[in-house]
Formats: structure tokens, C-alpha cells, sequence
């Protein structure tokens, strides 16, 4: 087999959106699912929040205990924050492995 200029190769660099700490996101991960689109969150700070999961994600996306997220912690409730991202399994491996997961949250 011939390896043209658009074959993959084993060193794939995906792009993958990181939490924005100016708008005061950061990576959680998915606790316990509660129903009617929350979820508990142990975030990165070591605080356990719920999360509310808007229906853009929802209707997109299933997410299960032990998902990667990132979640923006609400300014006038820190108890309670938004469900921003989820990564899949893949992604945050590689995140895992570029060190790049807070070491409190690395179970990946």
C-alpha cells in the first residue's frame, strides 16, 4: 500500500477546546446524573456543584458518569454552574496524556 499525502498518520494532533478561565469556565467531571437536565459536577477546585445542562447539549449530546466536561461556575450562585463542553472518551485520554487535566481530576 502506497502512503500518499493524505493518509493519516499515528501522530494526529485534534483540536479540542480547552476551558476559558477569563469567563470563569473549567473541567469537571460528571458526578451523578439527578434528571430534569441536571447533573452533579466535582469540579477542578474541589468543590461539587450542580450542573445544568442547556437543551443546545442536550439535544446534541448524551452525557454519563465520568465524562470530562467544562462547566462555568454561575456568578451569583458558586454552588450551581452551566454545562459547557463534553469530551469524549478519545479526547480526554489525549488530554490526559499531554497533561493538560487538573491531577485531582485525572482518572482518564
Amino acid at each position: 500500500m502506497a502512503e500518499g499525502p493524505f493518509e493519516s498518520t499515528e501522530e494526529d494532533v485534534t483540536r479540542v477546546r480547552l476551558p476559558n478561565i477569563k469567563e470563569g469556565e473549567m473541567f469537571g467531571i460528571a458526578d451523578q446524573l439527578l434528571g430534569a437536565s441536571k447533573i452533579k459536577v466535582m469540579c477542578e477546585d474541589g468543590q461539587s456543584r450542580v450542573g445544568r445542562i442547556p437543551g443546545k447539549i442536550k439535544k446534541r449530546m448524551w452525557i454519563r458518569e465520568g465524562d470530562l466536561l467544562i462547566v462555568s461556575v454561575w456568578d451569583f450562585e458558586p454552588t450551581k454552574c452551566d454545562v459547557r463542553f463534553r469530551y469524549t472518551k478519545t479526547q480526554a485520554v489525549n488530554l490526559s496524556k499531554r497533561n493538560k487535566i487538573p491531577k485531582n481530576l485525572d482518572i482518564f
